[in-house]
């Protein structure tokens, strides 16, 4: 087993890195779901970005690429499935081939759950927020606008899948 939190702290102190603050808090703004799956509207909410052609390799395995990188909340209708990719995610490329985009983006799973009567309803857009490394532009900014989006579409359940 590979333990996440060590090997994240390992991988970003062998680039020189002061160790990671984890982000906590006290009370934690989520809630417990109050309906049953099988009548939630569940919005995806990713931190993969758009395939933008020019912006050298963002195919499976790149190495890291920062001009992939994206700073401002988006959506993306689901339907067809969106191009999105993880090159400008600073993952462990040793262990992951990041050649499965069903990991980062299942919306076909999501689909397959709402015909199964698994899940209510999939929202008809997707939800896309930034890395920025920024505790305070997450909560002050990329959070909010995620929100928002949550609301005008409806949703009543996120799934949050990070890359």
């Amino acid at each position: 087993m590979i333990e996440y939190l060590q090997r994240t702290r390992d991988y970003y102190g062998a680039q020189g890195y002061t160790p990671y603050q984890w982000a906590h808090f006290d009370q934690v703004p989520f809630c417990a779901p109050t309906q049953p799956l099988n009548q939630a509207k569940i919005v995806l909410i990713s931190t993969a970005a758009p395939y933008r052609e020019g912006l050298g390799d963002q195919g499976p395995g790149a190495a890291y690429n920062a001009k992939a990188k994206f700073f401002d909340v988006f959506t993306q209708p689901i339907s067809p499935v969106p191009d999105l990719r993880i090159s400008h995610i600073g993952y462990d490329r040793i262990h992951c081939a990041a050649d499965d985009p069903n990991t980062w983006l299942p919306v076909r799973r999501l689909q397959a759950l709402q015909q199964a009567g698994v899940i209510g309803e999939v929202a008809e857009e997707l939800i896309g927020i930034p890395t920025n490394r920024s505790q305070r532009v997450t909560m002050e900014q990329d959070a909010p606008a995620a929100a928002a989006h949550c609301q005008r579409l409806g949703a009543t359940h996120a799934l949050l899948v990070p890359t």
